[in-house]
């Protein structure tokens, strides 16, 4: 199941891990607008959205990682009070080593960058396994991370990286919810190589089956995830 956020559902949704459109975390396919101060200073912890301020949960606790990618090192901050079972997840998945020697597959400039197929061993297994939406609560932020899904629930291992304020987003026919944040390292975010459909990127039908040898198969190859570790966690400053 493709999980590229579609504003073709955002308009579409977020296409089922889909790539029908363009612009979408599983396609959301809105025009995205420009960043016009893309800096690599990002703020630490993370920005409720408007008219939110008095209902957040305060953030204190944090485990921070580190992604190693074929562009740089990468900072991430998980905030397990901002999204409980976003971040679980995506904790769990780490621990696991599912995004080691991954493919950052999806990548549109002022948009968002996506990754999270692991066609190996029995990682496939984790493609279905969804768990719940958490409410939206906290702004998207440039550099702050959310799952990609096919509609409301089905949230499994896709995870997208904004380039933008994309508030639009966390809309409750939407309902996309950050769980992190890059803390460190947001320009080998912004050298991410698109790669595939403009909009789409790569074919996750072919990642999920045909996986390196689909890879193989490429004029111009994706950046790849080299692994991400935990490398700190406890209570937020």
């Amino acid at each position: 199941m493709k999980k590229t956020i579609t504003l073709l559902f955002i308009l579409q949704l977020i296409a089922c891990g889909g790539q029908e459109g363009s612009n979408s975390p599983d396609n959301l396919q809105v025009d995205a607008p420009v960043n016009e101060s893309a800096t690599d200073e990002m703020a630490i912890s993370l920005t409720p959205l408007p008219g939110l301020d008095d209902v957040v949960p305060e953030l204190t606790q944090k485990s921070t990682l580190l992604m190693q990618t074929g562009t740089g090192e990468i900072v991430i901050e998980i905030y397990p009070e901002a999204a409980p079972n976003a971040a679980a997840r995506f904790l769990e998945l780490v621990e696991a080593g599912f995004y080691d020697d991954t493919p950052v597959f999806r990548v549109v400039p002022d948009f968002v960058a996506q990754f999270g197929i692991n066609w190996r061993d029995n990682y496939p297994l984790w493609q279905d396994n969804n768990f719940n939406d958490d409410p939206s609560l906290f702004a998207l932020e440039r550099g702050t991370l959310a799952f990609a899904k096919a509609g409301p629930d089905t949230n499994s291992t896709q995870v997208f990286i904004n380039y933008i304020e994309n508030n639009r987003l966390a809309e409750p026919r939407y309902n996309f919810t950050v769980f992190g944040k890059v803390v460190s390292g947001m320009q080998a975010v912004d050298a991410f190589i698109p790669v595939g459909d403009p909009g789409g990127g790569l074919d996750q039908a072919r990642l999920w089956n045909e996986g390196a040898a689909y890879l193989d198969s490429l004029t111009t190859r994706p950046v790849m995830i080299e692994s991400v570790s935990l490398v700190g966690a406890g209570v937020s400053p």
